[in-house]
């Protein structure tokens, strides 16, 4: 009985919805294009049988990516439907794209639109990345054969606690997706506690992920330009910026990088830079190298790999707000050891194998972490032995695309005898 309830809930919302839709879209136009589509009503002709992987926004697209290349390997000719919820999302999801592909927003999950975008599809096998759980989904995808998978899963302790506040409506929906492959033990035992049948710890499809060279070269080749340390605040977000900077202005002598998490704000972090007294300087505005400055502003976007090569430390966004922190899988991907905050319970289980391993140090506060930060890029063999620890750690937790991978072939190949 509580779907329904939930089922007329998201109904009523839908007006609100919409007038999101518009807000957002006068930063990021992406929000008002195929708007449609959000309420399970496609345009064009389709035909049945693609592998649908559904990554929400920037950082499950880039685990998509991750995915993609693995399946592809193991099966070329596999055709996708990429679906997505934020416009950044949808954009680094284009990227993916080949002959026969297909992208689409996932729809607002009530029946009708969820009938809609099923109808309209016909996904042979759909793939949820990381913590995508909509109960209409779930069922609709169930009561039509189409087997549903959750993967690189993860679950906080929040999030459980969320579920259980509603277990009629979240057991079922858990309950409902034909497979799980959790990134970590812990994340296993939460999503069985949730109602999920796990089966498999694959480990995190982002220790899979290859930097650009080319963009570590250049952004290496800059950094041996400068002649004083380098440190970055990476993904930060909204209210930890303000700090960050007053903590910098008692630091003589360093260059800093700031990259915010979400480029809508690219414009109010830069303002906040040069309000505080900084010389700034945007990364969309150099040429062949970088413009001379007190903060260099990232404001690109699909360049952190550039970014973190060009640092000698960085400071883990949203860590140091009571936000969950940001992957900083990547960061030791690029050899940059991370200053984290006391908030990483989104990543809970990276952050402290990356601190067992020296290549994350944590600590309690943003004045803290600007502190330590200067004084490990100040130490070059404090800092080499970070290096090597970034090195180790990366290489040693490998191997979950390939899992991942030929789990949900498996799944392609045999979803009518396991329905």
């Amino acid at each position: 009985m509580i779907r329904p309830i939930y089922s007329l809930m998201l109904l009523g919302a839908q007006p609100l919805l919409r007038r999101k839709l518009r807000r957002r879209g006068v930063q990021e136009p992406g929000y008002l294009e195929h708007v449609d589509e959000r309420f399970g009503r496609y345009q064009g002709s389709t035909g049945p049988g693609r592998l649908w992987i559904h990554a929400v926004s920037l950082g499950e697209t880039r685990a998509a990516a991750i995915l993609i290349t693995a399946l592809r390997a193991e099966r070329p000719d596999v055709r996708l439907l990429l679906t997505h919820g934020t416009a950044t999302g949808r954009a680094e999801g284009a990227k993916l794209l080949r002959e026969g592909d297909a992208q689409a927003w996932l729809p607002w999950d009530t029946p009708k639109a969820v009938r809609g975008f099923l109808n309209h599809w016909k996904p042979a096998v759909g793939v949820l990345m990381e913590t995508e759980v909509w109960p209409n989904l779930i069922a609709l995808c169930r009561e039509q054969g189409v087997p549903l998978a959750l993967a690189n899963a993860r679950l906080s302790e929040k999030s459980l606690r969320g579920a259980r506040r509603l277990p009629r409506l979240s057991r079922p929906a858990y309950g409902g997706l034909r497979a799980v492959w959790a990134q970590t033990e812990t994340d296993a035992r939460r999503l069985a506690q949730a109602g999920a049948t796990v089966q498999g710890v694959f480990g995190n499809l982002k220790f899979d992920a290859a930097p650009a060279p080319e963009q570590l070269e250049r952004g290496r080749g800059w950094r041996a330009l400068q002649d004083r340390p380098v440190v970055m605040f990476a993904s930060s977000r909204e209210g930890e910026e303000a700090g960050f900077l007053q903590a910098a202005r008692s630091q003589a002598g360093v260059q800093w990088l700031l990259v915010p998490r979400h480029p809508q704000r690219f414009d109010e972090v830069a303002a906040l830079a040069a309000q505080a007294g900084f010389r700034v300087s945007r990364r969309s505005g150099w040429g062949e190298l970088p413009a001379s400055a007190d903060v260099w502003i990232g404001d690109s976007l699909g360049e952190m790999a550039l970014y973190y090569a060009m640092a000698d430390v960085a400071l883990l966004g949203g860590s140091f707000a009571p936000l969950g922190g940001q992957n900083l899988i990547e960061a030791a991907a690029c050899d940059c050891p991370v200053v984290m905050g006391p908030h990483t319970f989104n990543f809970n289980e990276a952050a402290q194998l990356a601190q067992q391993a020296g290549a994350a140090l944590r600590v309690s506060s943003i004045d803290e972490g600007v502190r330590e930060a200067v004084a490990l890029a100040r130490e070059p063999g404090r800092r080499e032995v970070a290096v090597e620890a970034c090195e180790a750690f990366s290489s040693a937790h490998r191997g979950a695309a390939l899992k991942t991978a030929r789990a949900v072939l498996g799944l392609l190949e045999r979803p009518v005898l396991e329905a």
